[in-house]
């Protein structure tokens, strides 16, 4: 798909070209927001501003998580030649999603070096940020990247500076977390290339008011995840969510709120049913969960970064929580289980 079949003759100024280079089990609400926030543009100024291209390794069509394949229309040397010609103006966006951790193609992360040290202006939606770090294109750089897949991103690559944000720009390099916020950080791009009225008119044909911040939170509030409001007991469960690799005694809870320590396990009986120790302990295994479902970590680093001594005391921890031993619930997770019925019939 181009802008070409959608848009009016470009007036004036060459269109901003977009490459989305597509990786197997991508996001699609990322991908097809972005190119959504282009053709909006297009349509609003009556003309071609950007256009857009579909890229993968080879040319071949690629599959999204949901199951939907998609056609592209130019593959790496393709898209290599056409970014030789520097009266125009380039974007290599990286389109990822599920599973990004098992992306291993050398040639692919040269291909995407080469384009950088040609001045292509680089970004990756969703979990592309994991491939770009795998390039070498985020060492000491700021980037964003899905809240599920943070913490094993920060474990694997600790010289980029991972942003719990809904997107980054970092000179010429565009990361953002995924589903909507691939809207706000186009639009945001958008905004600085042609105006505060043109974003205007886009957020009106896509029925939002506004355009996040890039530093609004992924996630809900902590209140709105687990249901409570009292102010006491969400000040301990943010620093017991800061401190994960290195836990906090009880002692050193209560010194650093100000609160006693009868009173934390009160709080925590009365609003959650659970000693504080014990809602503790469940917070480092959902950590250690998103790390071994999202990360290619070896289980006993997991368990290091989840604040666990030994291996065989995350171990039991685990499988007396989730019913299954690390291994094991590594091996048999799936995050896509229509997408694998999908493949398997056919």
């Amino acid at each position: 798909m181009s802008s070409s079949e959608t848009t009016l003759p470009p007036r004036g100024a060459l269109a901003q070209s977009i490459y989305f280079l597509l990786v197997p089990r991508f996001s699609m609400i990322a991908f097809s927001m972005a190119i959504e926030a282009l053709r909006l543009t297009n349509r609003v100024m009556g003309h071609a501003v950007y256009d857009w291209h579909l890229v993968s390794k080879g040319g071949e069509p690629v599959r999204a998580s949901n199951g939907v394949v998609v056609s592209v229309e130019r593959d790496l040397e393709e898209v290599r030649r056409a970014c030789m010609d520097p009266t125009r103006t380039r974007m290599v966006l990286v389109c990822s999603g599920v599973e990004v951790e098992q992306f291993d193609d050398s040639s692919v992360f040269a291909w995407l070096r080469r384009m950088y040290s040609q001045g292509v202006s680089i970004g990756g939606l969703c979990t592309g940020a994991w491939i770009l770090a795998r390039s070498g294109l985020l060492n000491n750089r700021r980037c964003a990247i899905h809240w599920e897949n943070l913490p094993g991103f920060a474990e694997r690559f600790p010289d980029a500076f991972v942003k719990s944000c809904l997107f980054e720009v970092d000179q010429n390099i565009y990361t953002c977390a995924g589903g909507t916020a691939s809207l706000d950080m186009m639009l945001h791009l958008i905004g600085i290339a042609q105006g505060e009225h043109v974003i205007a008119r886009v957020c009106e044909q896509c029925l939002i008011d506004r355009i996040r911040p890039p530093h609004d939170r992924q996630r809900l509030p902590i209140g709105a995840r687990i249901g409570v409001q009292n102010q006491r007991l969400l000040s301990i469960i943010e620093l017991m969510e800061a401190n994960i690799a290195e836990p906090l005694s009880l002692e050193e809870i209560s010194q650093v709120t100000a609160i006693s320590r009868r009173h934390v396990e009160r709080l925590f009986r009365q609003h959650l049913g659970r000693s504080p120790a014990r809602y503790y302990l469940d917070v480092r295994l959902e950590r250690a969960r998103r790390l071994l479902r999202h990360s290619n970590l070896p289980i006993v680093e997991v368990a290091i970064a989840a604040g666990f001594v030994s291996a065989s005391h995350f171990s039991k921890r685990y499988r007396e929580r989730y019913g299954a031993t690390p291994q094991a619930d590594r091996q048999e997770y799936e995050p896509d289980l229509v997408v694998n019925h999908i493949l398997s019939t056919g």
